[in-house]
């Protein structure tokens, strides 16, 4: 039975018009993203209470995924059962998603020096919006000398070693790490979370992703179709994603079938560009996935990328919500999750460092259109969109003024 003090359960109409509001006025990246969650569906509309939601935070940052789009997935979820759940993650995401496909297709007529100069200005961009997220999230998950440290180790071997396997082993080593060493950093346990999802449903979603994550990539070598190889691409990246949406950059980029597709250039150009659009980051794999597709089967690309990135996330959500209040309760999970947070931050240190600024500062002027944009982060804390729309103006201006800056 329902409890007393729960809220009544609602329609998927219902979420699917309230997230539709959300998704296209959410800008500023996964943790304003929860701050509009809490403001509209806690604070404002009561779906959950306080507790109940910093519990589904809690949970969402220890799953690898978009962290703001599973806590909506399961908002959804608990106001109006599994369509609530689709409801919701179609209305947040699909508004991001088609921008970034527009922008896919106005890119590709970017040429000339204005249009080589927006690009240029996008990639600035890239350069400001990942060094404030690196200094954003240093802040809050390495605040003592043992997270510094395992954020320094994890950034290293992210460099040294190449693709995803300096990412994996920097986010195992965290978690060792922080088993180890950060048990005085865990935070006290919250009251338990009211959703309800059957371990028969659990187990079937935590099969369905053992089954894609390991059928996919034998999938893809045997047939050599580009279908399987985009939706290994994307579903293995959203798999081992830790940290939020910045972090999935380095993940794709590390992606063979993405590099030979998409230039370097058009990927940061991409990645500056949804910075400018509201929703989750995520659907940059959008974006890829139409620039990979061939010809007319573009849209349909652009959609497998899309489902296939988000797809992981979803289904671990599911297999974890019936087992999390008894996991929660141990303090050496919550330490290893201290631990592998503070790699995030290396990992994503080791992305700033390469591709982004090694690809986007390439002279005095470039330089000069990231720094500008980061004080528009950093000092006067506008929306990221306002930035991207700053450095696309000033990378045209100085394409139109000074041929050759590039």
């Amino acid at each position: 039975m329902r409890p007393a003090s729960a809220p009544p359960r609602g329609s998927a109409l219902e979420v699917l018009r309230v997230f539709l509001a959300l998704g296209v006025t959410s800008f500023g990246g996964p943790v304003a993203h929860l701050g509009y969650f809490r403001e509209e569906l806690v604070a404002r509309r009561r779906w959950v209470s306080e507790p109940q939601y910093a519990e589904l935070v809690a949970l969402c940052q220890f799953l690898p995924g978009p962290a703001s789009s599973q806590v909506g997935f399961a908002l959804g979820l608990i106001r109006a059962g599994g369509l609530g759940a689709l409801a919701a993650w179609a209305a947040f995401t699909l508004p991001s998603a088609l921008l970034m496909v527009l922008f896919a297709i106005g890119a590709v007529s970017l040429d000339g020096p204005v249009g080589q100069g927006v690009l240029a200005g996008l990639k600035c961009v890239a350069v400001a919006v990942v060094a404030h997220a690196v200094w954003g999230m240093a802040r809050t998950l390495t605040p003592d000398l043992r997270r510094l440290v395992i954020a320094a180790v994890a950034a290293a071997l992210a460099l040294l070693l190449p693709g995803n396997l300096g990412q994996i082993a920097a986010i195992l080593l965290g978690l060792a790490a922080g088993a180890l060493l950060c048990r005085r950093a865990v935070p006290e346990v919250a009251e338990p979370l009211d959703v309800r999802v059957s371990r028969r449903v659990a187990l079937a979603a935590l099969a369905l992703f053992g089954l894609l994550l390991g059928a996919l990539p034998i999938l893809a070598r045997a047939g050599h179709e580009i279908w399987a190889g985009i939706a290994d691409a994307f579903f293995r990246a959203g798999a081992l994603v830790f940290g939020g949406g910045h972090v999935v950059l380095p993940l794709l980029q590390a992606e063979p079938m993405i590099a030979d597709a998409v230039g370097r250039e058009q990927f940061l150009a991409g990645y500056g560009a949804a910075q400018a659009v509201p929703g989750p980051l995520f659907t940059f794999a959008a974006y890829l996935g139409f620039e990979m597709g061939p010809g007319g089967a573009a849209p349909m690309t652009a959609l497998l990328s899309l489902v296939a990135v988000f797809l992981p996330g979803i289904l671990l959500l599911l297999g974890a919500l019936p087992f999390w209040n008894r996991l929660r309760a141990s303090a050496a999970v919550r330490s290893a999750m201290a631990g592998a947070n503070a790699a995030v931050v290396g990992i994503l240190g080791a992305a700033l460092w390469t591709p982004v600024i090694t690809s986007g500062i390439t002279g005095p002027a470039s330089l000069l259109i990231a720094s500008g944009c980061l004080a528009l982060l950093v000092v006067w804390r506008l929306p990221a969109w306002i930035a991207v729309a700053a450095g696309a103006a000033c990378g045209a201006a100085a394409g139109l003024l000074v041929p050759g800056w590039i």
